[in-house]
C-alpha cells in the first residue's frame, strides 16, 4: 500500500514539474528561432560529417589500392625469385649433360638419348626465359663474366675480350642468374 502511495506521489511530482518548464518556456517567435538555428546546425553538422565520411573512404580506398598493387609486385618479385633459385639448381645438370653429349660414345642410341634430354631442358629453359650469355669473343664485362684466367692476347681475340669460356653463364630476363666464367685476353 506504501508502494502505491510513493508511485502517484512521485507521478504527481512529475506533472507538476513539467507544468513548471512549460511556463517557463519561451515565446512562440523565440521557439521558431530556435528551432531554425537547430536545423541550421543539424545542416553544417550534416555535411561536415558527410565530408569527413567521404575523407574516410577515399583515404580507405587509396590504402586498399596501395596494398593491392604491393601485394602484386611481392607476388611478382617472389614468383621470379623462385625461379631462379631453381634454374641456378638446375644449371649445373645442363652442364653435365653438355659434358655427356659431347664426350665419344660407342652406342649411338645412348648418345641420341642424352641429346633428346639435353634438348628438353634446354626447351625447358626457354620456355621460362631463361638465354644462355654469349660469351666467345665478347667484350668483357664484369657485370655477367666472371674471369679466372688471363691469356695472350692474338688477332682473333684482341685485348679486354673473352678468350675462352669454362662454365657458360644464364640470364633470366635481364637478371643475372650465374655470370660466365672465363679467360680474358691481355
Amino acid at each position: 500500500m506504501n508502494e502505491m502511495k510513493d508511485e502517484l506521489l512521485e507521478e504527481e511530482q512529475d506533472e507538476d514539474l513539467e507544468e513548471d518548464i512549460e511556463e517557463e518556456a519561451a515565446p512562440e517567435e523565440d521557439e521558431e528561432e530556435r528551432e531554425i538555428a537547430e536545423d541550421m546546425l543539424d545542416e553544417i553538422d550534416g555535411s561536415d560529417a558527410l565530408e569527413a565520411e567521404r575523407e574516410r573512404y577515399l583515404r580507405l580506398y587509396a590504402e586498399f589500392d596501395n596494398f593491392r598493387k604491393r601485394t602484386a609486385k611481392e607476388k611478382l618479385e617472389t614468383y621470379g625469385e623462385a625461379t631462379a633459385r631453381t634454374v641456378e639448381q638446375l644449371l649445373p645438370v645442363v652442364d653435365n649433360f653438355e659434358r655427356a653429349v659431347e664426350a665419344p660414345c660407342s652406342d649411338e642410341q645412348y648418345h641420341s638419348g642424352m641429346e633428346m634430354i639435353l634438348q628438353q631442358l634446354k626447351t625447358f629453359l626457354d620456355k621460362l626465359e631463361v638465354k644462355e650469355i654469349d660469351a666467345l669473343g665478347a667484350a668483357f664485362d664484369p657485370n655477367i663474366h666472371q674471369a679466372i684466367k688471363q691469356a695472350e692476347f692474338t688477332e682473333e681475340y684482341p685485348e679486354g675480350t673473352v678468350c675462352e669460356v669454362f662454365q657458360k653463364g644464364y640470364m633470366l630476363r635481364d637478371r643475372l642468374i650465374r655470370p660466365a666464367m672465363v679467360a680474358v685476353a691481355s
